[in-house]
C-alpha cells in the first residue's frame, strides 16, 4: 500500500508533464503552418524531427538490449538478491549501451 502512495503521484506528474509537452508541440506546429514562412524551412524542420525520432528509437533499442544483457548476466551468475554487484552489472550495462549509441551515431556523421 505504501508503494501506491508514492507511485501514483509520480505517475500523475509524468503524465501531466507529457501532456503539457504534447500541447506545446501542437501549438508550435499550428503556428508554423499558419504564419508566413518558406515551405523549405517547414520541410527542414519536419525532416529534423523525423530524424530525431529515429535516433531516439535507436537509443532506446540499444539501451534496452544492453539492460537485457545485464539481466542475463545476473541470471547466469545465479544472483537472486539485490546486491551491489547486481546493481553494478545493470548500471554498467546501461552505461555500455549509452557508449554504444554514441559510437554508432558518431560514426554515422
Amino acid at each position: 500500500m505504501d508503494l501506491q502512495h508514492t507511485l501514483v503521484p509520480i505517475a500523475l506528474f509524468v503524465c501531466v508533464t507529457y501532456a503539457f509537452k504534447a500541447v506545446l508541440d501542437a501549438i508550435m506546429r499550428y503556428r508554423l503552418l499558419h504564419e508566413p514562412g518558406t515551405e523549405e524551412l517547414l520541410r527542414a524542420l519536419l525532416a529534423g524531427e523525423a530524424e530525431e525520432r529515429r535516433i531516439a528509437s535507436l537509443r532506446w533499442g540499444i539501451l534496452l538490449i544492453a539492460l537485457a544483457l545485464g539481466f542475463v548476466v545476473i541470471q547466469a551468475f545465479g544472483w537472486t538478491d539485490v546486491t551491489p554487484g547486481a546493481i553494478g552489472v545493470l548500471a554498467g550495462s546501461f552505461g555500455l549501451g549509452h557508449l554504444t549509441f554514441y559510437a554508432i551515431t558518431r560514426r554515422r556523421r
